[in-house]
Order: C-alpha cells, then sequence, then structure tokens
C-alpha cells in the first residue's frame, strides 16, 4: 500500500492493483464510454502515479478539477466490489482485445493522417549519436535557470516574479517534480495582474537534441502556457523563436511554430504528423502568426495530456532542419528513457520545418529554453470569447479557482549534442 495526494491530501494508493485497473482504463478510455462508469476520475490523475510523494509545500489539485476549493471531497475509495467488477471486466476486455484492436484504428494509423501534398519532403535520420551536455532535474533544476521579471511582452495579465515572490510558484517537491505556478489566491481584481512564472536557461545552444519530459501543463480559462526557445545576439524575431508547446483557455492539441526575420517559409511538402496552418516563418509585431503545426490528437496539450499523466516532447535543431517529436506516456521510447536517443529510429516527426527553404542557421541563432505562463494577453485573451469560457477573460483574472490547475509538472529537461 502506498501514499499518493488528491486535491492536496494524502489518500491511500494499491499500488499493483491500481496501475492494473488504470491500464484498464487507460483501454477503456480509448475505445469505449464504460470508462465513465466503472473508472474513477481521480485513477488518471498525475499526481497519485506510483512513486510520487506527498508535496512539502502548497498542494495541488488533482485533474479533473470542477469544484471550489471549498466544496472539494475527499474521492471515494476502492472497494471489494469495486475490485470484482474490475477483475471480471477486465477478462472481458482482455479477452475482445484483438477483436476491438480490428475494429477501431491504432494510434499510430491515427496520428498519420495527412492531406495530400504531392511530392514529399521527408525527415531524414541523422547518423549523429547523441551525447548528453546537460542535464536540468532534481532539487537542483534551477540553478540552470532565470527568472525573468520584465512587463510580459505579449501584454499578459501577469507580474513575472523572482526571490522570496516566487518561492510558492517556482519549487521543487520531494519527488524532484519541479513545479512552476500563478498565483491562484484570492484578491486579485477585475483586470488586475497576478503574479507568475518565467525562467530562461543560463545558458544557450546553436544546435542540439531537446528532450523535456513533463508530468502535467497549466491550462484553464484565460491560461497561456508555453514551453520554447528564443534566439540571442539579434532583435526579435531575427535570432529566431521555436515555439515547442503553446495553446490557450480550453485547447486540447498543441501548436509548434517557428517565427523568424524574413526569408524562411516552410515547405508544403514537409511530410509531418501534424496538420499545416501555416507557413510563412517570417514575423513582426504586425503580423506574428509564423510558419505552424497543430498536432490532430487531443492529449497534446491541456487537460487531456494531463489525465495521462503527460508525456515526453522532443526536438532537433540542426543545419539540415527542426524537427518535433511528441510521445504520450505510455509510448515514450526506450532510448529517450535510457538517455540514449536516436531520433533516426523514431519515424516520421510531429512537426517537420526543412532547410529546403529556410537557412536554419541564419535564421535561428543560439537558443535559450523558456517555461512560462502569462494570463489573458495578445492571444489568450483574443480568443477568450471563442473558447467556451464564461464572461469576460478580464474577470477569469479575478476568478481564482481558473489557477488551480495552472501549473507545471516537469520531471527533467536534457540536452544532446
Amino acid at each position: 500500500m502506498g501514499t499518493g495526494i488528491v486535491d492536496g491530501r494524502m489518500w491511500p494508493v494499491r499500488g499493483r492493483r491500481r496501475d492494473q485497473n488504470r491500464s484498464l482504463c487507460a483501454f477503456l478510455n480509448n475505445a469505449s464510454t464504460l470508462a465513465t462508469f466503472f473508472c474513477p476520475p481521480d485513477l488518471f490523475d498525475p499526481l497519485v502515479l506510483p512513486g510520487l510523494r506527498p508535496f512539502p509545500s502548497p498542494s495541488s489539485p488533482s485533474e479533473p478539477h470542477t469544484l471550489s476549493k471549498a466544496s472539494r471531497l475527499p474521492p471515494s475509495q476502492p472497494t471489494q466490489t469495486n475490485d470484482i467488477m474490475f477483475g471480471a471486466l477486465a477478462a472481458l476486455v482482455l479477452s475482445l482485445a484483438a477483436s476491438a484492436s480490428a475494429l477501431a484504428p491504432h494510434h499510430s494509423a491515427q496520428l498519420r493522417r495527412h492531406n495530400a501534398r504531392g511530392t514529399n519532403v521527408t525527415f531524414a535520420p541523422r547518423s549523429t549519436s547523441y551525447k548528453l551536455v546537460d542535464e536540468f532535474s532534481g532539487q537542483n533544476f534551477f540553478d540552470g535557470w532565470d527568472f525573468f521579471t520584465d512587463a510580459d511582452p505579449t501584454h499578459g495579465l501577469v507580474n513575472f516574479v523572482d526571490g522570496d515572490a516566487a518561492k510558492k510558484l517556482a519549487y521543487v517537491q520531494s519527488d524532484n517534480t519541479i513545479v512552476l505556478a500563478v498565483d491562484d489566491s484570492d484578491g486579485v481584481p477585475v483586470g488586475g495582474k497576478r503574479n507568475s512564472i518565467r525562467i530562461s536557461s543560463k545558458k544557450s545552444w546553436t544546435r542540439g537534441l531537446f528532450v523535456a519530459d513533463i508530468f502535467a501543463m497549466p491550462h484553464g480559462c484565460g491560461v497561456w502556457p508555453a514551453y520554447w526557445s528564443l534566439g540571442n545576439g539579434a532583435d526579435w524575431p531575427n535570432a529566431g523563436e521555436i515555439d515547442i508547446i503553446e495553446g490557450v483557455n480550453t485547447n486540447t492539441k498543441n501548436q509548434v511554430t517557428l517565427h523568424s526575420g524574413p526569408g524562411c517559409t516552410l515547405d508544403k511538402a514537409a511530410h509531418a504528423l501534424a496538420d499545416v496552418l501555416g507557413t510563412s516563418c517570417a514575423s513582426s509585431n504586425g503580423d506574428n502568426a509564423g510558419c505552424a503545426y497543430q498536432q490532430t490528437q487531443n492529449t497534446s496539450f491541456g487537460h487531456g495530456f494531463n489525465m495521462q499523466a503527460g508525456g515526453v516532447f522532443a526536438h532537433t535543431l540542426e543545419a539540415d532542419g527542426i524537427s518535433v517529436w511528441f510521445f504520450d506516456r505510455d509510448a515514450i521510447p526506450a532510448d529517450v528513457a535510457s538517455k540514449q536517443p536516436d531520433p533516426a529510429s523514431w519515424g516520421t516527426p510531429t512537426a517537420y520545418f526543412p532547410n529546403t527553404q529556410c537557412d536554419i542557421m541564419s535564421h535561428f541563432l543560439a537558443q535559450n529554453l523558456i517555461f512560462d505562463i502569462t494570463v489573458c494577453g495578445d492571444w489568450a485573451g483574443s480568443a477568450y470569447s471563442q473558447s467556451g469560457c464564461p464572461a469576460t477573460c478580464n474577470d477569469a483574472v479575478a476568478n481564482s479557482s481558473n489557477f488551480n490547475l495552472a501549473q507545471w509538472k516537469i520531471s527533467s529537461v536534457r540536452v544532446y549534442q
């Protein structure tokens, strides 16, 4: 019997049996509405995975979160009847697994949905043997990062903080999970500003493979998180910007975007798993859409991502192009876990920006990695009314419950060259 945290309280977790139930429910969640009857919501909560220990500082609500702080109740505990039901259901599901897989498209088949684009420009596996050069993880994670405290360039309703003000929003749990959060306390007025976090790596890299293992990401009405990199040595956007994870409000599908100076275009023939949104990478303050892909699976961003305990985003920056891969938690390659990553074995990238119509090295200079969470601002604010969120984004800022899940939970970030 182990322990886990749900809604800020410690509850027993049935180790092996719970793992079996989670695996069964993961199958049902993808294949049947039975999951809503047989599977408790907290079974998929990334905060109660085996091995995660109680949090030493500010507790965090579980996914999904629909109740106010005052009305949240402890989750019901599994009973012997539940276990019998799971046993019977498991036998039924496993006996039908082969036929079920034949009736529904496989995950990989769903990922490979594309529009015809004529002759494809495909990812060419590199012979480079990547070696670990930097790792950011554990209790020393923040030693490699600087806290950004300037005004938000995207006009968000946030104060980016450091020092004592950041201690409750940026910390490492006893299980070595890194947490970055928006302040979710009461007392912020309509249209006011919430304290939040933006960190930037102290080091920059001109090339390499970057692997981010993330348990959970911020989401909610008015919330705009991003994991990205920014070039140095020239004014924006002439040193390049690479947005690996980005979305707003209630989005469930991640967007991958490049921003550059003039003369950089995404080749329409590029072959990738995600859908192309735009091909002009050149950006300016008046036109900053960039060249972009949107992922097709709703586990790539926000609530869906968190309910499967996240996953891994990996990207390469090389002279022949920029490639991005996303792996669900249960599909992370063994070579990633062993710190011997081989992108040549990962297949078609989620997003692919070849050098065929863009000189990558001249448009994307040495990059610093960045995590941030802003509120409202140029994108989340303008898209708010189309997101199914109530009232206005200014109103959302005053509602502290909107930010209970506005947290990054990071396992590690590794850089290989």
